[in-house]
């Protein structure tokens, strides 16, 4: 949720230009991860993190939108679709060649595939990728198959370019864990929170190696943004919102999890996570190109947004104005689905009072029909029927963030409706 304002300013270097950037040397290949702290984070992002940003902040603080996409043309028979996605907002740098091995669930079955990387706040060198099978503590159960980028083993680029490897014959299965291992220097994106336990990092070069590479865990997703595998098409869905969706339980957590795997484990297609621990309306919007609209065979939305722009007065209309752009924006991308909110026991940012009578309002907005869009009404799950701000007994854990058990009930939620409604 809001949890970042406390570290934010901590991890800003060289004059605010990174977050999350503390120098390594070849012999320590990791540089300092971000508190895990659970407090809450400013509504507007910093000024740092700002990458070719699709809206204009104008001075009286309101948000403009440029043209909407042009709708998608119908998906082929047979394409590339979303298996895998992280929006990374964060950067992580490393001074000397480190290999990273990450262990990622993909979502989609097929043949070939393609790894989308993005660099952090500052340049990044990649001098050899693979991919394989992923086995126990690091090691590969397949041989290392290489990557190439337009013909080459690597690429150099700029701060927080989004470079896609060529297609390569790997097949793969529905949910299948795949090791992704690169070799690099510089500044990679990178999520906030650990999430993705048997993942691994080393000084030197390790890409083709079998065995566990040994060196030290490292759970943030980091330099991969998309996998994306060609297969016969079908629904693929993509969700937006804050560390509720990206999966924030504890100091250590697992993306498959959080309730969007859960969906998918259900439902058999993909639903990849665009989820943004900190994120509010204000974030999602300014970065939507990069972090949503980039992930191509997406033909659903799910947007779960909110909790993290309550407490002001007059946040009420904005989150309505800002919603409003939101599915405007990704309309002609995808068929939207939008969330209820959670309850909220507490509240670290603003005066409670406003953030129970605001969520209570947006609430009622949604379920009204104020977006004309479908509407999965998870609150009504999650809540006490006696006391509307409070979580059911088990489905919360610290008064903001779901339970795992929680992340299972908004699951089933969602599956319901998307059944009911979505014709799956």
């Amino acid at each position: 949720m809001r949890m970042w304002r406390t570290w934010l300013g901590v991890l800003a270097c060289v004059g605010g230009a990174q977050l999350a950037c503390t120098p390594s040397s070849p012999e320590d290949p990791l540089s300092e991860e971000p508190s895990q702290e659970q407090g809450e984070s400013t509504n507007a992002p910093d000024a740092s993190v700002d990458v070719a940003p699709p809206l204009v902040l104008n001075d009286d603080g309101h948000v403009s939108s440029p043209p909407p996409p042009a709708p998608q043309p119908p998906l082929p028979s047979i394409g590339f679709q979303p298996g895998f996605h992280q929006a990374l907002r964060w950067s992580h740098y490393v001074g000397g060649v480190t290999t990273f091995r990450l262990r990622v669930p993909v979502a989609r079955a097929g043949e070939r595939l393609q790894v989308t990387f993005r660099a952090g706040d500052g340049n990044l060198t990649l001098q050899r990728a693979t991919v394989a099978k992923a086995g126990v503590d690091g090691s590969l159960v397949s041989a290392p198959v290489a990557l190439s980028f337009e013909g080459k083993p690597g690429f150099n680029v700029g701060a927080r370019a989004l470079v896609t490897s060529d297609p390569v014959v790997f097949p793969v299965g529905f949910r299948e864990d795949v090791a992704i291992t690169f070799e690099v220097r510089g500044a990679l994106a990178a999520s906030a929170i650990n999430a993705f336990p048997g993942s691994f990092a080393r000084a030197g070069t390790h890409a083709l190696v079998t065995g566990a590479i040994g060196g030290e865990p490292f759970e943030r997703s980091v330099g991969v943004a998309s996998v994306h595998v060609e297969g016969p098409t079908g629904r693929a869905f993509i969700a937006l919102g804050d560390s509720i969706t990206e999966g924030y339980v504890d100091l250590r957590n697992d993306t498959r999890n959080a309730w969007p795997a859960l969906v998918e484990a259900q439902l058999g297609v993909p639903v990849v996570n665009a989820g943004v621990s900190g994120q509010g309306f204000y974030d999602a919007l300014r970065l939507l190109s990069d972090e949503v609209l980039a992930v191509k065979g997406v033909t659903d939305c799910l947007v779960l947004l909110g909790t993290n722009d309550l407490g002001d007065a007059g946040a009420e209309e904005q989150m309505e104005t800002r919603m409003l752009l939101l599915v405007q924006r990704l309309e002609p991308f995808c068929r939207v689905w939008v969330s209820t909110l959670l309850p909220k026991e507490k509240t670290n940012y603003g005066a409670y009072d406003y953030v129970k009578s605001q969520r209570l309002g947006f609430n009622a907005w949604l379920r009204g029909g104020g977006t004309s869009t479908d509407v999965i009404d998870l609150e009504s799950v999650m809540r006490q029927t006696s006391n509307v701000h409070l979580y059911l007994d088990g489905l919360g854990i610290d008064g903001i963030h779901p339970s795992t058990e929680g992340h299972r009930v908004m699951a089933a939620e969602v599956v319901r409706t998307l059944r009911e409604r979505g014709e799956l």
